[in-house]
Parts: C-alpha cells; sequence; structure tokens
C-alpha cells in the first residue's frame, strides 16, 4: 500500500501537465449533456452559469490551474485503484479524488445551500470531473504517472501515452466538438437508462476495463494509424456515455 500511496503524492506533477481529453472532449462531453437535459434542469444550468452552456465552461477547471488559488484541486482530476482492489479498499488521497468529488459536489449542488458563485463554480467542476473520470488513464493503476511516464512516438512525433488518448487521437480526426459530437450518435432510450443507472464508482471500475487495450503498444513505442484505428471507436463511446452521465446528473440535481 506504500507503493500505491507513494504515487497519490507524485502523479499530481505530472497530470497538471496534461488535460483529460483536451479541449475538444470535454466540450462533446458538455454538448452531449445538454442535449439531454430535462427541460426544467436546462433552464435552472443556464442560469447558473450566466446563459453560458456546458461546452463553454467544460474546461474551466483546467484553465484555472495556472492559478495557486486552485492548487488544492490539483488531485481531483484523478484517482488510483490498482487491478486487484475496489475503491472502497484503497487508501484514498488527503487532497481529494475524481470519484471523492464527483459525490460531493452532487450532494452540494442538491442541497441549495451554496450561494451563487458557490453553485456556478461547483457545476463547472462537475461538467469537468465526469469528462476526467471517462478517461481511462485518469483511473490510474500503474507506477507510470497515468501514462505520463510512458514515453512513445505518435506518427513519428514525441508524445506519451497519457497525452495520446487526452488529445492526440482526438485531434488527428480534425473535428470540431461540435463535428464530433454529430459523429458520435444517439444512443436509444433503453442504452441511455442502462448508462444512467449506475453510480460513480460502477463507472470507474468500467474504466478499468479498457486497461489491456489502452496499454497494448508496441515494443518500440511507436504508435501512429493502427492504434488511433483500434481505440478511436472506445474514445468516441466514452465520450458519449460521460455527456449521458453528467445529463443523468443534472437532471437529478435540477430536473
Amino acid at each position: 500500500m506504500k507503493k500505491v500511496f507513494s504515487f497519490l503524492l507524485i502523479f499530481p506533477f505530472l497530470i497538471n501537465q496534461a488535460l483529460a481529453y483536451g479541449q475538444t472532449g470535454h466540450r462533446v462531453v458538455g454538448l452531449v449533456a445538454e442535449q439531454h437535459l430535462s427541460k426544467k434542469a436546462r433552464k435552472k444550468v443556464l442560469q447558473i452559469l450566466a446563459n453560458n452552456s456546458l461546452a463553454e465552461v467544460a474546461n474551466y477547471m483546467d484553465d484555472v490551474k495556472s492559478d495557486h488559488a486552485y492548487d488544492h484541486t490539483h488531485d481531483w482530476h484523478w484517482v488510483t485503484i490498482p487491478d486487484s482492489l475496489k475503491y472502497e479498499q484503497t487508501q484514498k488521497n488527503p487532497h481529494g479524488d475524481v470519484i471523492m468529488k464527483i459525490e460531493e459536489m452532487v450532494q452540494s449542488l442538491k442541497s441549495g445551500k451554496l450561494t451563487a458563485a458557490q453553485e456556478q463554480e461547483n457545476l463547472k467542476f462537475l461538467v469537468h470531473l465526469v469528462g476526467d473520470l471517462h478517461q481511462p488513464l485518469h483511473v490510474g493503476s500503474k507506477d507510470d504517472m497515468g501514462g505520463n511516464n510512458v514515453k512513445l512516438q505518435w506518427f513519428g512525433q514525441n508524445s506519451n501515452l497519457h497525452r495520446v488518448w487526452d488529445s492526440d487521437i482526438i485531434e488527428g480526426k480534425d473535428l470540431s466538438y461540435t463535428e464530433l459530437t454529430a459523429f458520435l450518435g444517439e444512443p436509444d432510450k433503453a442504452q441511455i437508462k442502462n448508462w444512467q443507472s449506475t453510480n460513480v464508482r460502477a463507472w470507474a471500475t468500467e474504466m478499468m476495463i479498457y486497461r489491456p487495450q489502452v496499454y497494448a503498444i508496441p515494443a518500440d513505442g511507436k504508435l501512429g494509424y493502427r492504434y488511433s484505428y483500434d481505440n478511436f471507436n472506445t474514445i468516441q463511446k466514452l465520450l458519449l456515455q460521460g455527456g449521458i452521465r453528467l445529463a443523468g446528473l443534472l437532471n437529478e440535481i435540477y430536473g
């Protein structure tokens, strides 16, 4: 367990250098969520965000990382769950993690006890963290800083595994966030109900299933078309899931 905890302490310094799903991916999650809000929830969310869309605020939590006033939030973007353990069995990061903070924010937003400014910021954080949780390398297990230490080449350019999943694969498609959202398609009602029926901890467990796929990299560390082709459908599914589940949380809070 000491080894796991040392990972918890070191990981933030590198994770701060990577933006989960980059700006495009986070905006996709926000736009998908907005398309699946109830009428009541949509009206309330727009009011709280001063008529900004969920896509517009989706990257707020990354934007404020350079402000030292938000240093306490750096660890909230990720969680460590070794393969053999459940979240409940892990040693918790004393600074918080993505599961802990999503659960706390949902409860605080439900409480109705926040000031207008607090509610707006908590909502922005929630939008971002649900996106983070649906990037498999934000549910870490290995002592590689969530893939940041897995150095490789992406189409001949230096990169790392975390960056490949955050942005390299997505940006390689040269799509705007609205185009990518349109390409995701629309899940049927049964699928939406299924995705929204589970809780935050179950979502993290789902991300652990993708680990063999994520780490299936050649010995020479050279990634390109084949890795993108093998994984882009998964990324699309996870972006769609993240948006649908975010909508479910917001409908629960405000609908």
